[in-house]
């Protein structure tokens, strides 16, 4: 039986040095190392180690009390939140760190509202408590606020002495606590509540771990992990009370790959939670991509045929790795519900399932927002091939870079979730390929979504041999709805099989609309379709698809959306007015300014493209004194006469000749 969690917090709150305690603790390190001495076990990125920050999640594995628990440490700047999405999967349970002094900032907000959406049993750990200004009353007080009623926040400690380098901690009565908090959504222990009577240690035992994987509990500890405070009581309450794997156990052997890298000697290794069964060195196994993975759709609108699904592959398993403590030992065997790191599976992608399908969780907390254009700074001939294999092996394991690059073309395009991530990408090529990569100044990914209902017509049946003819109807949908596909003809009138095709490239025409942009928030209906029986070819559709897209977004225009981001800026009191001004002028909208004290907090709903660069601009403006957090809030239509266009990557499908004879072969990148 393992525990699987995962430690998410905003960057700084300490989550990586609370994992180097736990670790400590436990007997697996004999000393601690150091996040600004470059020296923590997690961190194992050269540019880790000279930035003190994580920009990919790592695994450790320790045991407490005789329980085997596995840590996955995940960045906590948001730049890299793509990491913590995909290790949601792999979790039994979150533990979400939160620092004392600072409050819950919007990218906590984002993670406690991820933990709750897709109902993850968390754990909250508040964290630096003698460091000035911390305040573990408040935080309660706002997470209470934050969740909604959606859970019951239960302390499990208290501060003493907070703020200062004597704090310490006191242990709540656990059964007065636990009686407590099940008296807000269990009628017989309210009855026992309201007689002022507790519950006693056995029924606890029984009613608190249903009740935390239930999600309708979240237990709050306190401590300041850089002294060791707290810790033990950490680990002792996760052996108690949070669930375990064998809540998530399947019968038939399977398992998630939620993090891919790379090695020079072993390869492409990609990091696996066992639901079920056990694999083995040398084991043959099934890789289920995550493009064949079934959805659940509503009945009623299941009215399309699907994408033929490809054939699984299958791969042999060189070596099944463990780490702990910043050393790989060579396992031999993982089994359910452990956490391991295997090498050999070639076709495997982030997402991707080995053996069946398990019940899986999927939320995004990364939202790629920029795009730069890469060259190499090498003008040899090979250089810029050599940048694409390198692109192309790191958007593996971060997938939401997407390089894209046709032979031909004189740069790669790639796309970012921040600068801190350019400046990470930069110095990783360098340091694992031997490239210095210029980036071209980054701009917005705007989307874009029809402005109106509308139809249009794809018919390729010159020159022959050939025969597709397709015709979609497009419908604005609110934003947020992202894409819906409908639509069955009958076979008579265009083979199943056909329409398959038509389904798969119209999902790849979503790539790229008039303003070259992805295309989203709208309901595509297959109205109109045909084929021949002698002349048409299967991949005639892959031609005539695209041309239909496009004709229907011209039939019904194209809006541009832009980014906005959730902003929440506490700052001195004094800079109240100037910084309404600046949201209110950058086209922000602002709720209330909130005043405790000397000090404001605001909370405000901003474009991206207004405010990229306002963290600089606020610390300049407040000398410092002003913080900043963001996360990605949604898109809206953008104002007429702002944004931008994309270049177009290929051949116009509006442009007919040259689209056919592009899609045919007959004509190169390079000659468009």
């Amino acid at each position: 039986m393992y525990r699987n969690l995962g430690i998410l917090a905003h960057v700084d709150a300490g989550k990586t040095t609370l994992t180097e305690q736990l670790l400590y603790k436990s007997g697996v390190i004999r000393e601690i190392g150091s996040v600004d001495d470059g020296t923590t076990r997690t961190d194992s990125l050269l540019i880790e180690k000279q930035r003190g920050i994580s920009v990919r999640s790592a695994t450790a594995s320790l045991e407490w009390r005789g329980e085997k628990i596995n840590i996955i440490d995940t960045p906590g700047h948001i730049d890299f939140a793509g990491e913590v999405e995909r290790c949601l999967a792999a979790l039994d349970f979150a533990v979400l760190v939160i620092s004392a002094p600072d409050s819950i900032k919007a990218h906590t907000q984002n993670l406690l509202s991820a933990l709750i959406e897709i109902n993850i049993p968390r754990l909250i750990f508040i964290n630096k408590l003698d460091m000035a200004g911390s305040d573990v009353s408040g935080i309660l007080v706002e997470l209470t606020r934050l969740a909604d009623k959606k859970t019951v926040f239960m302390p499990i400690n208290k501060p003493l002495n907070e703020g200062s380098d004597s704090c310490g901690i006191t242990e709540c009565n656990l059964l007065s606590a636990a009686t407590q908090a099940l008296a807000e959504f269990d009628e017989e222990v309210a009855e026992l509540y309201l007689l002022d009577e507790v519950l006693s240690q056995r029924e606890v035992e029984e009613k608190l771990p249903k009740a935390i994987f239930d999600t309708k509990i979240t237990p709050v500890l306190c401590g300041c992990a850089k002294k060791g405070l707290g810790t033990d009581g950490l680990l002792d309450f996760i052996v108690k009370y949070m669930p375990h794997s064998e809540y998530k156990k399947t019968q038939e052997t399977s398992g998630v790959i939620f993090k891919i890298e790379h090695d020079k000697a072993m390869g492409k290794i990609a990091h696996i939670r066992m639901f079920g069964g056990s694999v083995q060195n040398r084991d043959i196994v099934r890789v289920i991509s995550p493009d064949c993975v079934s959805k659940e759709t509503n009945p009623s609108e299941n009215d399309a045929v699907s994408i033929e699904e490809v054939p699984d592959n299958k791969d042999k398993i060189s070596q099944i790795r463990k780490a702990s403590g910043g050393k790989f030992t060579d396992a031999g065997v993982v089994e359910a519900g452990d956490i391991a790191a295997v090498c050999g599976l070639t076709k495997a992608k982030v997402g991707s399932f080995i053996g069946s399908v398990s019940p899986s969780v999927n939320y995004p907390l990364a939202h790629p927002l920029l795009r730069v254009r890469a060259t190499p700074a090498d003008t040899h001939p090979e250089a810029l091939p050599r940048l694409a294999n390198a692109l192309k092996e790191l958007s593996d394991e971060e997938p939401y870079i997407d390089a894209k690059w046709e032979n031909g073309q004189s740069e790669i395009v790639i796309n970012l979730t921040g600068n801190i991530q350019s400046e990470i990408l930069k110095s990783l090529i360098e340091e694992r390929y031997n490239i210095r990569a210029d980036f071209s100044p980054p701009t917005v990914i705007y989307r874009e979504t029809p402005s109106a209902k509308g139809r249009g017509i794809g018919v390729y049946t010159m020159p022959k041999p050939c025969w597709a003819v397709v015709e979609f109807m497009f419908e604005p949908m609110p934003r947020g709805y992202g894409v819906s596909y409908h639509g069955r003809l009958p076979n008579n009138q265009c083979f199943y099989r056909y329409q398959s095709h038509i389904h798969r490239s119209f999902n790849t025409c979503l790539e790229q609309g008039l303003h070259g942009w992805e295309v989203t928030d709208f309901k595509c209906t297959l109205i109109g379709g045909e084929h021949h029986t002698i002349h048409t070819h299967p991949l005639d559709f892959f031609v005539a698809t695209p041309m239909a897209f496009m004709n229907t977004l011209v039939d019904c225009g194209s809006t541009l959306l832009e980014p906005l981001m959730k902003m929440r800026i506490v700052a001195p009191a004094e800079l109240s007015g100037k910084l309404l001004t600046k949201i209110i002028q950058g086209r922000g909208e602002c709720d209330a300014p909130f005043t405790l004290g000397d000090t404001v907090t605001l909370d405000a709903v901003v474009p991206f493209s207004e405010f990229m660069d306002f963290p600089a601009k606020l610390a300049a403006m407040s000398s410092g004194r002003a913080v900043c957090s963001t996360c990605f809030y949604g898109y809206r239509e953008c104002p007429e006469g702002l944004g931008a266009d994309a270049p177009r990557r290929g051949a116009d499908p509006l442009d007919r000749s040259k689209w056919i004879l592009w899609a045919r072969g007959a004509l190169s990148t390079e000659q468009l």
